[in-house]
């Protein structure tokens, strides 16, 4: 007797198979349901005013309409709705425009199912999701674009500290190098990383670079000779 009710999913892409394979990843997923599929993004909104899912997983091209144009409409009718991109590579505006469009979170085509999981998890719960495989451009681009990230309610205070290790989180610096540069051990430097990661409710560095940026912890142009 299940005492808990799963995640409605509803997944948009103009691939059958991939459609299909996405299918059968997800029965065996207790907690995550896929109650429909759509080819594109007419389909897609017809689909989701039937069944009103929680989250929708949606192809950023599609025939007939795209996912942005889809995801703008649907937001409109049904705001509550968590919405996640499908994206190949060398796609970095078009992700862009998703995010700016409404969707909370977006994954590669060839993302691992766990992280697809946990994609779709993290924007039930109302989170931003940000892809592992995330480039330094990408990150810079929806910084600096109109996406608004999920608004905390109270706004982190960083010690001088965790400012330093959030900027060389940013210049792409490895624990072990945070480490070398500020004389501490890899240990310490993993707590700190994890307790920014809790301040700041992001899930990887990809989402502390673009919340250092928005926030103007740190300036990816500006000069920075002791960076520590």
């Amino acid at each position: 007797m299940k005492l808990y009710t799963p995640i409605k999913i509803i997944l948009a892409d103009d691939h059958e198979l991939f459609r299909d394979g996405f299918g059968v990843m997800l029965k065996k997923q207790s907690d995550i349901e896929m109650i429909g599929e759509a080819k594109d993004g007419e389909e897609l909104i017809k689909i989701t005013r039937l069944l009103k899912p929680d989250v929708i997983v949606t192809d950023i091209l599609m025939p007939s309409m795209n996912g942005i144009d889809a995801t703008k409409k649907i937001l409109e009718e049904f705001p509550h709705i968590g919405v996640i991109a499908l994206s190949m590579f060398n796609e970095d505006n078009l992700i862009v425009e998703m995010m700016e469009a409404g969707a909370q979170g977006y994954l590669l085509k060839n993302a691992h199912k766990d992280e697809i999981i946990n994609a779709i998890k993290t924007v039930y719960k109302g989170d931003n999701f940000y892809c592992k495989d995330t480039t330094v451009k990408l990150a810079k681009l929806l910084a600096y674009s109109n996406f608004m990230p999920i608004r905390q309610k109270n706004k982190p205070i960083f010690s001088e500290k965790e400012i330093a290790i959030i900027r060389l989180i940013c210049k792409e610096y490895s624990s072990q190098e945070i480490a070398e540069q500020l004389n501490h051990s890899i240990r310490t430097i993993d707590s700190y990383r994890k307790n920014i990661l809790k301040k700041m409710n992001v899930k990887n560095a990809t989402g502390i670079v673009i919340y250092a940026i928005k926030h103007k912890i740190y300036n990816p142009y500006e000069i920075d000779i002791n960076p520590a």
